[in-house]
């Protein structure tokens, strides 16, 4: 019979959070290093954006894997990374472009490989529920980021929707700003201005 526990037990359980501070801990709290996120946002959002601005503050705490499936090494992305100063994160940030679930675990076993994995996207990735399930459970100290499309202000596909409910991290990109959803939301009114410019133009505020 496996172990219950009891609340002392569970009283007494510390976790290592990610020490944000500034508008990071405002919009998003101090998530356990190890969460799952889990970010959506319409297309021209600002959700690439924001993923580069997460992925840059990551390295702060950990190497960074970043798997670009949707675009690849295309120029976009390209200008998107030199625009957020990641070329200056050398040794903390890392691109792959085709990894299979089985390469990614590979080369998650090996020592000294990164601490936050980027998805993006979970679509293009086309990886399953339980494919992905067992990836998490393979590798509950390290952090994954899965970045997701949408039909209709909802995630795209059953295996979308079923990480969703399991990331403890959930963030939608909505006009140019990023609103966390997940357990660690601070504040249901605060949000993360990905570019003020496109707030400024998307609200009409000029």
């Amino acid at each position: 019979m496996k172990r219950a526990y009891s609340p002392k037990e569970i009283a007494k359980r510390t976790y290592k959070t990610l020490p944000f501070g500034g508008k990071w801990a405002a919009a998003f709290g101090s998530p356990e290093e190890n969460s799952t996120w889990f970010i959506s946002g319409a297309s021209a959002s600002g959700k690439s954006s924001f993923v580069m601005q997460l992925a840059y503050e990551l390295t702060h705490y950990g190497q960074v894997l970043y798997l670009s499936y949707e675009e690849g090494l295309n120029q976009s992305f390209q200008e998107r990374m030199l625009r957020f100063d990641l070329d200056k994160k050398q040794g903390w940030f890392r691109v792959v472009t085709s990894d299979t679930v089985e390469d990614l675990t590979e080369r998650l076993k090996r020592r000294h490989s990164a601490k936050f994995i980027i998805v993006d996207s979970f679509q293009d990735a086309g990886w399953e529920w339980p494919e992905t399930k067992v990836l998490l459970e393979t590798f509950p100290k390290k952090s994954f980021i899965f970045i997701s499309q949408e039909a209709k202000g909802q995630p795209l596909g059953k295996p979308a929707v079923r990480l969703r409910y399991r990331a403890g991290v959930k963030v939608r990109v909505v006009g140019f700003r990023a609103y966390c959803q997940g357990r660690f939301n601070p504040d249901a009114g605060n949000s993360f201005v990905v570019w003020e410019e496109g707030v400024l133009r998307t609200t009409n505020n000029f």
